[in-house]
């Protein structure tokens, strides 16, 4: 963070600076997590990059990869093990983001720095204090906006149905339909995640669980697109979701107008000022259910193993060949293989390496901008400073517009760190970047696997007996369980993203697609049935 880097900087110690800049990574993660659940996520992330640090120092002191020699196979050896294992820990937490890029970052960068033994406490209590800051920094908002992530998810629920109603045509419909039930159950397990210790206020809870079971109703409802005006409904759900997330309102207001479920119109328009009502126990299971994998056991050990497998073998290899090739910097081509390698499939992987591609040169242009006004150390820590809460904002947003703040991050904190020609640090970092790009490319092309069809399978499977029980609840009772509805729900959500995976893979799933579209559709028009039934 600034406030450490920055009068280290000033004390003629730019090279430690670095190291409480590495810490500060730790906000790159759980940025839309409930604020409970993000404390206890950051503080694991804390350790996590406190350790790859701390650990990344003592093995580049031991092993000296910048003096040659055996050291260097060492390093490439260590830096692709951790490549594997922060990658198979991120996916097994359903972290999103650059995730593992960033823990690989900081123990890259801490193995290839020359220093002493004397220097690897210092570094690794910088990095630390620069997590410890990072997490104070991203839990701050708790005192003022408590449940801002939950209003946030809310809004993303409400704009996902709106986009929904106003689809085009029945393609762009059965894409909305899922992102929009995936956005609804989010919501709701965002709510469920709030303890009774830390209750949120009562009028902005009663208003967020109330437009979560908006959102719902429109949501299950849309298959007989009942309502009179879609596209006003819509017009109105967005400007509930901008009032939602409008940080000058304590607690939002309701628009007047919603389409209410039958269950509030029996009971009169919702208001802010009534009591809170308790968490739907939709809410509790739609959470335990999404949270986790429609596989289980070996099978979901297998699907997190190959593509930390990729991601080891990529970067082993990218890192091997920049040794051989004699480049500085060497470990700027493992990153690069890694981040192209952090991606859901081969698909995704061949989009991620255009847009580093891209990226990369953009990056390098500006970072060549900053160094060619010869800056001194403070301005260039500053800079990098104002970079990475610029990657923060906008890499969640856009991956090809995140990498154009990252390489001039990792850049500019190599000068910083060991200063060198700009000419020189910008070639090596194209070289090794394009290294990257490549090996990557070809990791994710040459290990191929049918695990992706596997989950599929599985997920079909799991959503047919989901179906099968909703069915047999209509059937045998008035009111069938709100459990029924989040299985199903999450059911038919693994099932597009399972299948939207296994499209991208070179092994094909071996499934008729319109079998898979059938069981999706009929598992919509269960829920539209059994939402037709009370549930409270």
């Amino acid at each position: 963070m600034g406030w450490l880097a920055l009068p280290l900087t000033e004390a003629g110690r730019p090279d430690l600076a670095v190291y409480a800049m590495l810490g500060s990574f730790t906000t790159t993660f759980g940025r839309n997590l409930p604020y409970p659940r993000r404390a206890r996520v950051l503080a694991l992330v804390a350790v996590a990059m406190t350790a790859c640090v701390g650990c990344g120092s003592a093995l580049g002191v031991w092993a000296r990869p910048w003096a040659g020699g055996a050291g260097d196979a060492v390093v490439v050896a260590a830096t692709a093990v951790v490549a594997g294992l922060a990658k198979l820990a991120c996916d097994a937490a359903q972290l999103s983001g650059l995730g593992a890029v960033m823990l690989l970052f900081s123990f890259a960068v801490a193995a290839n720095d020359p220093s002493a033994w004397s220097d690897v406490l210092p570094q690794t209590a910088l990095a630390a204090a620069g997590s410890a800051a990072a997490w104070l920094l991203a839990l701050s908002g708790w005192l003022i906006h408590p449940d801002r992530p939950q209003r946030l998810a809310v809004a993303a629920a409400l704009r996902a149905v709106a986009a929904l109603l106003v689809a085009p045509s029945e393609a762009d419909a059965r894409r909305a339909r899922h992102l929009a039930t995936h956005a609804v159950l989010h919501a709701y397990r965002s709510l469920a995640l709030v303890p009774a210790t830390a209750p949120l206020r009562r009028t902005s809870a009663s208003a967020c669980v109330r437009l979560s079971h908006l959102s719902w109703s429109l949501l299950v409802g849309s298959a007989r697109h009942g309502l009179t005006d879609p596209t006003g409904t819509a017009a109105l759900l967005r400007r509930q979701a901008g009032l939602l997330t409008d940080r000058r309102r304590k607690a939002p207001r309701l628009l007047p107008g919603l389409p209410w479920p039958p269950r509030y119109a029996e009971r009169g328009t919702p208001s802010t000022g009534s009591g809170q009502p308790p968490v739907d126990p939709l809410a509790r299971r739609a959470a335990e259910l999404l949270g986790l994998r429609r596989l289980g056991g070996p099978d979901r050990v297998a699907v997190l193993a190959v593509p930390a497998l990729r991601m080891a073998l990529g970067t082993a290899a990218a890192g091997g060949l920049a040794v051989l090739l004699g480049l500085q910097h060497g470990y700027w081509a493992a990153i690069s293989a890694a981040a192209v390698l952090h991606s859901v499939n081969l698909r995704t992987t061949a989009q991620r390496a255009l847009q580093r591609t891209i990226g990369t040169v953009l990056g390098v242009l500006l970072a060549l901008a900053i160094l060619a006004m010869h800056p001194t150390p403070v301005v260039l820590a500053a800079v990098v400073v104002l970079m990475e809460f610029l990657l923060e904002y906008i890499v969640v947003r856009n991956y090809g517009l995140g990498v154009v703040f990252i390489t001039p991050i990792a850049l500019l904190l190599s000068d910083l760190a060991e200063p060198a020609p700009a000419g020189e640090l910008v070639s090596h970092r194209l070289l090794g970047s394009l290294l990257g790009i490549v090996v990557g490319l070809l990791c994710a092309t040459v290990v191929v696997h049918d695990h992706a069809a596997l989950r599929t399978e599985r997920a079909l499977a799991a959503c047919r007996r989901s179906a099968q029980r909703a069915e047999s609840a209509l059937a045998e009772t008035s009111e069938p369980s709100p459990a029924v509805q989040a299985e199903l729900a999450a059911a038919v959500v693994e099932l597009r993203e399972a299948d939207d995976a296994a499209a991208g893979e070179l092994w094909p799933a071996g499934l008729d697609p319109a079998e898979v579209a059938a069981t999706e559709e009929s598992a919509y028009l269960l829920l539209e049935k059994l939402h037709g039934r009370p549930w409270t």
